[in-house]
């Protein structure tokens, strides 16, 4: 078995990362001293064992004892929001923003316009269920502004549609740029887009 070849197609499934890149990493490693690799080796495996996911927004927390994240235990949240976004990157733009005091589902992806990539439908849907009970009125799609963002936002809007009786949907507003991704969004300009949010 190649072991730096084995090392860098795992480190190449990371997002963002090539092949040629994976390999400089591999490389970088090979050169680094032995504990360094052992220390790192050790917090990859440290992750599954002191981060959970939280079954309320379904984001990964840090944490052995409590049984939901310090955003879903707050009870001075307010429970008529429920914002949607992507990835948990998303959720920790949107909290440095300052602007947002609801709940959070994070979607776990997006859908593709070729029919790749998933969300947490089920989940979505039984959480929706679950919060109108508890006097959630708005849903607030707080998705990318790309092609993915808007295909996954169209899905969404039909997971709700039987909802919608109860319901309000709404978009992030004006201050997002096409193409621009929720995570590398400054807070200013996430400040504006969720504070002129608009019907979905």
């Amino acid at each position: 078995m190649d072991h730096i070849e084995e090392l860098a197609r795992a480190l190449s499934r990371l997002p963002g990362i090539g092949p040629r890149q994976a390999k400089r990493f591999v490389y970088f490693l090979l050169a680094a001293p032995a504990a360094e690799r052992t220390e790192l080796a050790g917090l990859i495996t440290a992750l599954g064992k002191s981060v959970h996911q939280c079954p309320e927004c379904l984001r990964f927390y840090n944490g052995t004892t409590a049984l939901v994240c310090n955003y879903c235990s707050d009870g001075k949240r307010d429970d008529s929001l429920l914002l949607l976004v992507e990835k948990d990157q998303d959720l920790a733009a949107v909290e440095r923003a300052g602007t947002y005091k609801g709940r959070y589902f994070v979607l776990g992806g997006v859908l593709t316009l070729t029919g790749k990539g998933a969300i947490r439908e089920k989940e979505l849907v039984r959480t929706v269920e679950k919060r109108l009970k508890n006097n959630l009125s708005e849903v607030v799609l707080a998705l990318s502004a790309t092609s993915e963002g808007e295909h996954t936002a169209d899905r969404v809007r039909e997971l709700l549609l039987p909802y919608r009786d109860h319901l309000r949907v709404s978009v992030l507003g004006r201050g997002l740029a096409t193409g621009s991704e929720l995570e590398y969004s400054d807070a200013e300009t996430l400040r504006a887009a969720l504070t002129n949010r608009k019907e979905a």
